[in-house]
This record gives C-alpha cells, structure tokens and sequence, in this order.
C-alpha cells in the first residue's frame, strides 16, 4: 500500500514538473494586461493581436507550406526505403543501412544544421547560385531529419506482416507493384500515417536546423518566435506557442489512436488464428 502510495505522489510530481510550465502559459495566454507576472483578468485579446500580425501569419504559412511538403516527399521516401530494408537479406548489410538511417536522428541538431549549411553553401558556389540557401534548401535539410523517423515506423509493420502475402498476391497475377499497393501498403499503413505524422511534427517545430539552412525572405514560426523573443516579450507569444502546443497535441493523440487500433486488429487476427488452429 506504501509503494503504491509512493510510486502515485512520485508519478503525480513528474507529472506537475512536467506540465506546469505549459499550464502556466496557457492561462497567460489569456492575460488581459501585458503584465508577465500578474494576472489581471481573462480576455482573449493577445489572440486577436495575434491574428493581426501580418508577419507571424506569413512565417505561419511558410512553416505549414514547408512541413506538409516535407512530410510528403519523406513520407514515400521512407516507405521505400523500409520495404527495401526488409527485403535486404543480409543480416549485417542491414543492421549498417540501419544504422546509418538512424544517424539524422542521434547526431546533435546544430551538428546537423551546420554540416548541411555548408554543403549547402559548397554546391551553391560550385553551380554559381547567387543564393546558396532558400526554400529549396531548408525543404532539403527537414526531409533529412524527417527520413528516419518514417522508416522507424514503418520497419515494424513489415516485420509482422506476413511476407507469403505479396507472394500469394504475385501468384495469382499481380505485379510486384501492384502486390504492393494492394497487399502490402494497406498492412503497413498505420505505421505509414505514424511516421508521417511524426515527421509532420518533427518538421512544424524545428528550429536549429532551420535557423542554418533558411535563406533570405523565408521565415518560419520558430525562426519567428525567436526573432520575437529579442524584443521585448508580450502575451502575444504566449498565445502563439498555445496554438502550437494544441496542434502538436492533436497529432500526438492522432498517432496513438492509429496504433492503438493496429494493435488491437494485430491481436484480433492472433486470436484467428488461434482458433484456426
């Protein structure tokens, strides 16, 4: 009974540690002065504000224009990259193309940034660019950081599906291509929408990376918020980084959702084939 006790006050404070900065801001937010310390009243005023910056609309657009592009392009690339990973039958060839997918991911985010800016640069020079970086290259830089996360996902729905399917599938007419499309894609799908979502995520709240390959006249919102935050700091902000909290929320919740309901269907056909057996 103590333990429980213990391990509930000891949850309940990581919990607080956690979340209180992120409820404090919420309710600040909210503020109806642009006090940073006393509360005066509730009024949605810093959200009002908030909608008549030009400037923070625009990089709103720039950083939703860029993650949805990015979470396309490392969408697709990371699904192929995942089917051809399962099929690689060498054990070891795999475990270092694995390792080597896994690097964008341990590799400290400034390494990540600086390494690309200059090869980024290089290229530029090399083709006589007169803007080495630009949307093209800050596109370039996230669909980096975005690959292995789509492939983190989507590994593990290959492994527990069967392999006989797309066999039976070519068997009975179907081109590999087709197999995979009608067969394979739909089995992996969940792990599909997980990573995108994932890198939909990853890509919305960058900043390091972002901050080295950005060109000139494009602006994210975490570039923007960083701008804001030289200056002298308003609720604005505070309202800003509310919205963000709730859409990453949402997609969190979204992701669990989907995996949630995969494992229950995984355990569903388990049960099957039990019963078949």
């Amino acid at each position: 009974m103590k333990m429980k006790l213990s391990s509930r006050i000891y949850t309940g404070v990581i919990f607080a540690f956690l979340f209180a900065p992120i409820v404090v801001m919420l309710i600040y937010s909210f503020n109806e002065s642009k006090s940073l310390s006393v509360y005066s009243g509730f009024s949605p005023r810093w959200y009002k504000e908030l909608l008549r910056d030009r400037n923070t609309l625009e990089a709103v657009k720039n950083t939703f224009v860029l993650a949805i592009s990015a979470t396309a392009i490392s969408t697709v690339m990371g699904t192929a990259a995942a089917v051809g990973i399962s099929r690689i039958r060498s054990k070891w060839y795999r475990a270092a193309l694995k390792t080597v997918t896994d690097i964008p991911m341990t590799n400290p985010d400034i390494i990540t940034g600086i390494s690309l800016m200059l090869m980024f640069v290089f290229v530029g020079r090399l083709v006589g660019a007169v803007n080495s970086l630009s949307f093209w290259t800050m596109l370039a830089a996230h669909v980096t950081f975005c690959l292995p996360y789509v492939i983190l996902q989507v590994l593990p729905k290959l492994q527990q599906m069967d392999p006989s399917l797309p066999e039976a599938a070519m068997d009975l007419g179907c081109t590999p291509l087709r197999a995979f499309f009608k067969v394979e894609l739909p089995e992996i799908l969940p792990g599909v929408i997980t990573g995108a979502i994932m890198a939909f995520t990853m890509s919305l709240d960058d900043f390091v990376i972002s901050y080295f390959t950005a060109g000139n006249g494009f602006e994210t919102l975490p570039i923007r918020i960083y701008g804001m935050t030289k200056k002298t700091v308003t609720p604005k902000m505070y309202a800003l980084a509310t919205i963000i909290f709730l859409v990453t929320m949402s997609l969190l919740l979204i992701s669990n959702v989907v995996d949630n309901d995969d494992r229950r269907k995984l355990k569903e056909k388990k049960a099957q084939m039990r019963q078949y057996k």
